[in-house]
């Protein structure tokens, strides 16, 4: 009888040392190699939808490529808390430490690039127009499309490139000339070219980079900076040019109208990239249950 109980709690043992083994392999995988994230949002489309859960690789990830999907913590949100405690969010990583990229006033990249019929994109019109507008929307089933922002000399909503087709065919005999792009009603359409802090590289001071190297030098290197007059101040002396400890990204969402990148934080120093996604693991739309909505077809599908 004895004999059997010293057997079992060996068996017990051995088992409770796998296990804890299994745990710890895990552990490492995940912290180490590779780890699953879910997306609930629609930035990234048409690379990624909701509900989509990808793999991303860890593994070797410490300075990111020009094009990748890259998995980093919120360079803004939180700063009392570590590193590594902040939110993660994800996005493509279109300026790389030392790029100048063109941006206009709204911190649009401009470049050569071919958008999804889904992808939206912000219009303006004039106050007068909403009986016009919102008539259009009904008779296209388009509803659901809701005013985003509102003052005395315009109206903002989002449409697809696909939705604006309907409008405009919608619209025929007349014409939605009075439908433009928000950033040609602003005047936008200047651009200016914004350099992307490299560690030890002099970054000129203008008129449209001052905020943001002022944020990215109390944020990230945790130096004493002030706007003065129009003037960046450092340490309490105007400068002209700076220069950094470490090497920073300029993110974007591939939904121009999900300002969770770039345009919204800053610069995303290097420090906070921690993989780049490869693969679509499982896809299900939101919402539809356990039995419902699986996406099989983007099972297994590259990340790109």
């Amino acid at each position: 009888m004895r004999q059997s109980n010293n057997s079992l709690k060996r068996k017990l043992l051995r088992w409770v040392a796998w296990g804890v083994a299994v745990v710890a392999v895990v552990v490492v995988l995940r912290s180490c190699v590779v780890t699953s994230c879910y997306i609930p949002s629609s930035g990234m489309e048409s690379s990624l939808l909701p509900g989509d859960r990808i793999l991303v690789s860890r593994w070797g990830y410490d300075a990111g490529s020009r094009g990748d999907i890259a998995l980093f913590h919120h360079p803004a949100e939180a700063p009392e808390q570590p590193v590594t405690r902040r939110p993660l969010y994800i996005g493509r990583l279109v300026g790389l430490p030392g790029d100048t990229l063109l941006v206009d006033s709204l911190f649009n990249v401009h470049q050569a690039r071919q958008l999804s019929p889904d992808c939206q994109q912000l219009y303006a019109y004039p106050p007068m127009r909403e009986m016009q507008m919102d008539s259009l929307l009904r008779r296209l089933s388009l509803s659901r499309n809701r005013l985003l922002a509102a003052d005395t000399l315009r109206y903002v909503r989002s449409f697809s490139r696909y939705e604006l087709y309907l409008l405009q065919q919608a619209a025929t005999p007349d014409s939605l000339n009075w439908l433009r792009p928000l950033d040609e009603v602003d005047g936008d359409s200047l651009l200016h070219p914004l350099v992307v802090p490299r560690r030890g590289a002099l970054v000129k001071v203008t008129p449209w980079n001052i905020t943001l190297l002022r944020n990215t030098l109390v944020l990230h290197e945790h130096r004493r900076a002030t706007i003065e007059q129009g003037r960046l101040c450092v340490g309490g002396i105007p400068v002209s040019a700076c220069t950094f400890t470490q090497d920073y990204y300029w993110v974007c969402t591939n939904n121009p109208v999900n300002l969770s990148d770039s345009r919204l934080f800053g610069f995303v120093p290097r420090s906070h990239l921690t993989g780049r996604a490869t693969r679509i693991w499982f896809s299900q739309q939101p919402g539809h249950g356990l039995f419902g909505g699986y996406r099989w077809n983007r099972i297994g599908l590259p990340v790109n």
